[in-house]
């Protein structure tokens, strides 16, 4: 049985995780399928922007499926949470065309890391949002202690993580974690939305404006010397040369 559905429509993927009995819940089958489902997106040319949601009106993702936690050494959970990193969340992360997270419900330890992974996120009215683990004596270890400070900065960070508690969509909208608010039932509508705006623009200066933000030393001297690099590539794309052809004519460019 799988856990995952993908549909595609007008060069957007859109990837359902449906497993709507157990709120989402992320455990090895649910991760090793979302991995291959974004591998299989990025080899279709005619896909050129994701949006990742759960099924269902209660829940993004509630969570890792933590049954399978306990009995586990410390070198089987360093293990886990490297593997999920490097098949996942880094995958999303890195990925060269944009992922949009539509947070429909509960987003929980490993689903807000999964959502924070995502480049853009729009959230529901209902959406809740925390990174319990430290009251399982635990640390979000798939990237929240990492991802959760770049978005909504340290101080903020640091009390969704000590305290564990969960914070609704207004405030997560308020502190700069979701790009958007709406109701339930336009959701998905607004996610669409969305991506249609941005994929007006030139593909390839997408992706290298994705690779610039997501560069892992950006804002230092190597990140300055690698946008410029990145500025410098789009110059030999024909994303360039229609760009600017259509500014000059006046007309609206055909990527």
């Amino acid at each position: 049985m799988s856990f995952i559905s993908i549909e595609t429509s007008e060069h957007i993927g859109i990837v359902t995780i449906a497993r709507e009995k157990k709120l989402n819940a992320l455990n090895t089958q649910v991760i090793e399928e979302l991995s291959e489902a974004f591998k299989s997106l990025a080899k279709n040319p005619d896909i050129r922007a994701v949006i990742l949601t759960g099924s269902g009106p209660k829940a993004f993702v509630a969570g890792a499926d933590i049954s399978g936690f306990p009995g586990l050494s410390a070198a089987q959970g360093q293990a886990l949470a490297q593997e999920g990193q490097q098949e996942l969340f880094d995958r999303i992360a890195h990925f060269s065309k944009p992922v949009i997270a539509a947070i429909n419900g509960f987003a929980l330890g490993g689903g807000l890391e999964l959502a924070l992974a995502c480049h853009l996120r729009i959230a529901s009215e209902n959406s809740r949002m925390g990174l319990p683990e430290v009251s399982l004596g635990l640390i979000p270890g798939y990237g929240g202690t990492q991802r959760l400070p770049q978005v909504v900065g340290k101080g903020r960070a640091l009390e969704m993580i000590l305290s564990a508690q969960m914070i609704d969509a207004q405030k997560a909208l308020d502190w700069g974690l979701v790009n958007a608010m709406v109701p339930l039932e336009d959701l998905l509508e607004e996610a669409i939305s969305m991506a249609q705006r941005i994929l007006k623009n030139a593909p390839f200066a997408l992706g290298a404006a994705l690779a610039a933000v997501q560069y892992p030393k950006a804002g230092q001297p190597e990140g300055f010397a690698f946008e410029t690099q990145q500025f410098g590539s789009c110059f030999g794309t024909s994303d360039f040369k229609e760009g600017v052809s259509a500014f000059l004519e006046k007309r609206k460019p055909n990527f």
